[in-house]
């Protein structure tokens, strides 16, 4: 039994508590401070853990910890005590970064990018969790310093990953050539990781066209399941098709990210002189379409790939109202986590659909077969479906022939939140949390949008002929 410090707080009261009408209610987070990276996303004991860069002081990015939200069902979920933090005079004094938790041995175990101060190079730390993930042992214990590589001027977040029986783990890094670069570790051991050098760089014909950057960070690597027919033996082996995954980082960043999310979809071999693996691409391209999308994690479970992903507070892009430094210290919180996402590869090509624990939040239909000008809850989910073609429906409402427009309407006039194609067959499901908008399109990648209703705005969807829309408010289901 948990002692009072350490109850877990249910989700839905947090968000149905708020004052400030942009906070999400079904993606959960703390009521207050700073979130960014999902870390340590996990499937332990029968319970999906999500653990996240967190600074319960301020809505700032500073001294970072790992705040925690778990669930049984991705649906109702938890929000448990501050996990991680830093350690004054350890190894992680200034934050402590992204990474990973995985199982070892039964202990609940993670592994995180530590930095010891302010321009420090990072570590890979490790800590040690009870059971039920709750709470946690911090020693100060360091698996990997930085390299001693003279090509390596930066080095980060820890990911662990398993190929023909042997556990692997690999840090993003930059190089002094100024291109990005994955370092592989063999981890026989836990506490302590062995380096085994530059594994892969954007200098590589396909990573140099689809994960450009001067730093992977948080880079991911999941067999994910693979419909096109040539994968191999399924899920359940080393065989198959491998994603990797990596967040853009550009000098000046400043949670901008200019150039987002990749990703390549390639296979794993095992070096016959090595013994190590060595990973092929064969193909990549962006992993989320949207500007406020950065640093997912994966977790690959034994039918299926998981992702959360992260989605800043912005000043407004593309059209978009964005928050200002000001409006969001007043608020008091930033940040926000996406729906789950399963992976897939359709036809070579990473395909990305929201969990279908989602459905659950399918609470009453506002509208059905709707079509031309559809107004949506402030809660809602859409699924959007094109006409045949030559079908009848008059002159479209989109800003085009086939577009699907999605936007804040009110007496200060409109502005587009975001704007799509859609061909006869296709479907899109658009959800709407507050100020959080995902844009699923079925066989392809998402797409994640911030944007903030004012006092007297209303979200509209704007079809083209032909196209019709079935509307949902979203709503939290009886327990």
């Amino acid at each position: 039994m948990p002692s009072p410090d350490l109850a877990a707080v249910h989700f839905d009261d947090v968000a149905a508590s708020h004052a400030d009408p942009a906070f999400p209610r079904f993606h959960p987070r703390p009521a207050q401070g700073w979130i960014n990276d999902p870390n340590g996303v996990s499937l332990i004991n029968g319970r999906y853990h999500v653990f996240f860069q967190y600074n319960p002081d301020s809505a700032r990015h500073h001294r970072i910890a790992w705040g925690h939200v778990s669930s049984a069902d991705l649906v109702r979920w938890e929000e448990h005590p501050v996990a991680l933090r830093p350690q004054p005079g350890g190894p992680d004094e200034y934050g402590c970064w992204t990474g990973v938790v995985t199982d070892d041995g039964g202990v609940p175990t993670a592994a995180y990018s530590g930095v010891r101060g302010d321009g420090g190079h990072s570590q890979v730390v490790i800590a040690q969790g009870s059971s039920d993930l709750v709470t946690w042992e911090q020693t100060g214990h360091v698996a990997a310093t930085m390299p001693d590589d003279g090509q390596v001027t930066a080095v980060r977040d820890p990911f662990i990953f398993r190929f023909n029986g042997k556990r692997y783990a690999m840090q993003g890094a930059g190089l002094a050539n100024g291109h990005a670069a994955l370092l592989l570790y063999t981890v026989e051991d836990m506490s302590d990781w062995k380096y085994q050098g530059i594994w892969l760089t954007s200098e590589n014909p396909v990573a140099a066209e689809s994960t450009p950057a001067e730093i992977w960070e948080c880079p991911q690597l999941v067999r994910v399941p693979d419909s096109s027919g040539d994968s191999g033996s399924g899920p359940a082996s080393d065989s198959g098709t491998w994603l990797m995954m990596f967040s853009l980082w550009l000098s000046g960043d400043a949670h901008e990210h200019a150039n987002g999310v990749g990703h390549l979809v390639g296979s794993l071999t095992e070096d016959p002189e090595t013994g190590l693996p060595v990973f092929t691409p064969r193909g990549g391209g962006k992993s989320d379409l949207g500007r406020d999308f950065y640093a997912p994690q994966i977790v690959a479970l034994k039918d299926r790939a998981l992702l959360w992903g992260w989605a800043n507070e912005g000043p407004g892009r593309d059209g978009r109202r964005g928050r200002s430094q000001d409006e969001i210290d007043a608020a008091g919180w930033a940040g926000v986590l996406t729906f789950p996402r399963e992976l897939s590869v359709v036809d070579g090509a990473l395909a990305v659909s929201p969990a279908p624990e989602i459905n659950a939040y399918r609470g009453a239909p506002t509208a059905s077969q709707a079509g031309g000008s559809v107004v949506l809850p402030a809660y809602a989910e859409a699924v959007v479906t094109a006409g045949e073609v030559g079908s009848a429906g008059g002159a479209g409402a989109g800003g085009g022939d086939n577009a699907v427009e999605l936007l804040l309407v009110g007496d200060g006039g409109r502005q587009t939140v975001f704007t799509g194609t859609i061909e006869p067959g296709e479907e899109l499901r658009v959800f709407v949390d507050a100020s959080l908008v995902e844009v699923y399109r079925a066989g392809s990648v998402a797409t994640t949008l911030r944007a903030y209703p004012a006092a007297g705005e209303e979200w509209q969807l704007l079809l083209p002929a032909g196209a019709t829309a079935e509307v949902w408010e979203l709503e939290q289901p009886s327990a």
